[in-house]
């Protein structure tokens, strides 16, 4: 049986701050990202098997990519903790607001490469990450593929 890759989609609302940057984005504000993740494998034979013909129901997909993304960084502020940002994060806590503090810079680079290992930590054994591809605006996105890593 062939490998097939499939592709399901996911869109959030995230703020984030660049600290140090020397452009806009050192501003805190916010983007619509839209996470595409593909996943590779083989189609399940067993003619009695529920899921017969599917790499991987989207429902479960849908799952792991919400508990693990959507569920997380939708509607919530993201920082580098390293940064002198934390004075505002707290601050923002302290008014009742969804704020997460990342040990790493909050591009969609480094964000990519986050949600790439809290996928696949959860992926079933016989079904692989491919790629991710974070979108950050309609002209601007992040890709990370399973073979360049």
């Amino acid at each position: 049986m062939s490998n097939i890759r499939i592709t399901k989609q996911f869109t959030f609302e995230t703020g984030h701050a660049l600290y140090g940057y020397d452009g806009k984005c050192k501003n805190v504000h916010g983007h619509s990202y839209k996470l595409s993740v593909t996943v590779i494998g083989k189609p399940i034979t067993e003619i009695n098997h529920v899921k017969l013909g599917m790499v991987i129901d989207f429902g479960d997909l849908k799952k792991i990519v919400k508990e693990e993304v959507e569920d997380v960084f939708d509607h919530a502020t993201v920082f580098n903790k390293n940064t002198p940002h934390v004075e505002l994060a707290k601050e923002l806590q302290d008014r009742g607001h969804n704020v997460i503090l990342l040990d790493y810079q909050p591009t969609s680079e480094n964000m990519v490469i986050d949600f790439a290992k809290k996928i696949t930590a959860r992926l079933p054994q016989n079904i692989r990450l491919f790629s991710l591809k974070l979108q950050e605006t309609e002209t601007s996105y992040a890709e990370w593929y399973a073979s360049d890593n």
